[in-house]
């Protein structure tokens, strides 16, 4: 059977399904405000009794990814948005304080699942997940079960991440979900457990206790496989274990070719955990640092202050290495209420990125304002998204120096940045020798590049068998854009999909690619993919 791959390996054990117990919701009593609040309270503090028991669990297994995730569990917990949310459905819609989460819930999980942006859509299911284990605590529900035999492959309709950090290696061996994408949390947690894991699987429900092979690699779950395909697998297997000893030792070792030229490798990161994670793998710097989730889930728009110091946080985290900022990408399907926004049918294209900014720019200039005074700590640039025009490079130029100007004469200190655009329309790509005259870098977003020069929308699945990053078009273009850049003086960078598929490296190297910006679980493989190439 056929699903996607989201974390490599190979399982082979016994399929048991996983029931997770239902919450039930009717005949709740609403018992006054001042007792629903007093419940939700006590319910908030035994779950972050239950985070902090996980957190010490992954601390002492040596396990940074899941030490920061729930780290931002715990931040999320305690938020004062979602707080006050749920306690005034509490105080004026008289919800029980079930009611009241899965209300808070379901406002939070759609404005995420609605977003065009992958990496944000996936963290809804982190809101889910922090939503579910409130309401366990309301109702006493215990999370998973410990009757597991050994040698288990998990089937789920899904599991949350905390749920996926709670399984017990020593039996349970890979899971499969009919759900899921692979940049969800639990995806990353996967990974970061090395747990084979497959989503989008619609596995039969009568396999219950067959044996089978799962195939983290290519997303097939293989049931009642014969002799000879298990020995196959067995053996396959074995000489994975071997290799993925030798990748763990590339965590220190330079990012240089075959030959010892240096290519940059950086990391695609959107929060301070993200960023320690990147630093366990042994990225080079920050080459993406989103910026909307600042932006969401909130009541105002974020203050300078918080801001900064989210800045701050990052450049002491990096010891030196670059942090790349990206500005604000927020959009019309990445909104909230305070934002005002109008209804477009088409946001991909609409009043999104740098358009939004230079239409409001005392919300730009914030943004700009903590970044330049983050910039007194470390090494800070500037990255502008969705650029289209060199009009657009001027108005925000103008923009930076009364930001400066501003600072100045308040007496703030404020350091200098590095400045670049991302090319990722036909328009930028068209005018990249231009725009190499007026940044110092660029970066190049295959992502929506391939979806705006093949006319395509990534987020329609039904046209995956067209969406090609390897298209001829795009391969030419990404020619012409790094041509452009290092004539002009650019350093060039690839930041989208493209940059992580390790089948390509060899490819973007010969092009003249300076760096590759990578999520954080694949900046190993795309290193030793960098080392295996010669130029």
């Amino acid at each position: 059977m056929q699903g996607k791959a989201v974390s490599e390996g190979i399982a082979i054990g016994i399929l048991t399904i996983y029931r997770k117990r239902r919450q039930h919701m009717q005949d709740l009593e609403y018992r006054g405000s001042v007792a629903e609040i007093s419940r939700f309270a006590l319910a908030r503090s035994n779950t972050r009794r239950d985070l902090e028991n996980l957190r010490l669990k992954a601390s002492m297994e040596e396990n940074e990814t899941n030490v920061a995730l729930l780290g931002s569990y715990m931040v999320m917990l305690d938020d004062p948005a979602f707080i006050g949310t749920v306690e005034r459905r509490i105080t004026n819609k008289h919800m029980p304080a079930e009611l009241a989460v899965i209300s808070a819930r379901d406002k939070i999980y759609s404005l995420f699942k609605g977003m065009d942006d992958e990496y944000m859509k996936a963290r809804a299911e982190d809101i889910q997940d922090i939503s579910d284990r409130v309401l366990d605590n309301l109702a006493e529900n215990k999370r998973l079960p410990d009757e597991y035999e050994s040698d288990v492959i998990l089937l789920a309709e899904d599991l949350t991440p905390s749920d996926t950090m709670q399984l017990d290696r020593d039996r349970i061996l890979g899971f499969v979900t009919r759900r899921g994408s692979g940049l969800s949390h639990t995806a990353i947690i996967a990974r970061s457990m090395n747990i084979p894991a497959a989503v989008a699987l619609d596995y039969p429900k009568d396999c219950e206790g067959k044996l089978a092979i799962l195939d983290g690699y290519s997303g097939e779950l293989i049931i009642d496989p014969s002799e000879e395909v298990l020995k196959h697998y067995r053996d396959r297997k074995a000489e994975i274990e071997k290799r993925a000893e030798a990748l763990n030792e590339l965590r220190m070792q330079p990012s240089v070719t075959a030959n010892g030229k240096h290519i940059g490798l950086l990391a695609n990161v959107g929060s301070v955990e993200d960023v320690k994670k990147a630093i366990e793998f042994g990225c080079e710097g920050i080459g993406l640092f989103r910026t909307e989730l600042f932006y969401l889930d909130r009541d105002d728009y974020p203050t300078e202050e918080e801001q900064y110091d989210t800045y701050v946080e990052c450049v002491r985290a990096l010891e030196g290495r670059e942090l790349v900022i990206r500005t604000i990408d927020i959009g019309a399907d990445k909104q909230e209420a305070y934002m005002q926004m109008k209804h477009e049918d088409n946001p991909a294209m609409g009043m999104r990125a740098v358009r939004y900014c230079l239409g409001h720019k005392d919300v730009f200039r914030t943004q700009l304002r903590a970044i330049y005074r983050a910039a007194v700590h470390g090494r800070v640039s500037i990255l502008l998204p969705m650029i289209i025009s060199i009009e657009e490079i001027w108005q925000v130029r103008s923009i930076m120096n009364e930001v400066r100007a501003d600072l100045e004469r308040e007496g703030r200190e404020f350091g200098d940045c590095r400045f670049g655009v991302m090319i990722e329309t036909p328009a930028a790509a068209m005018i990249s020798d231009l725009l190499a005259n007026e940044v110092d870098f660029f970066s190049i977003g295959t992502n929506d590049l391939t979806q705006y020069t093949l006319a395509v929308d990534r987020q329609n699945t039904e046209l995956d068998f067209i969406c090609d990053y390897h298209h001829q078009a795009i391969l030419r273009f990404l020619q012409m854009i790094i041509n452009n850049g290092h004539n002009g003086g650019c350093s060039v960078c690839v930041c989208g999909e493209l940059a992580a598929d390790t089948s390509f490296t060899g490819e973007l190297l010969k092009m003249g690619v300076d760096e590759l910006s990578v999520a954080p679980g694949s900046l190993l493989r795309v290193k030793q993919a960098i080392r295996g190439t010669s130029l």
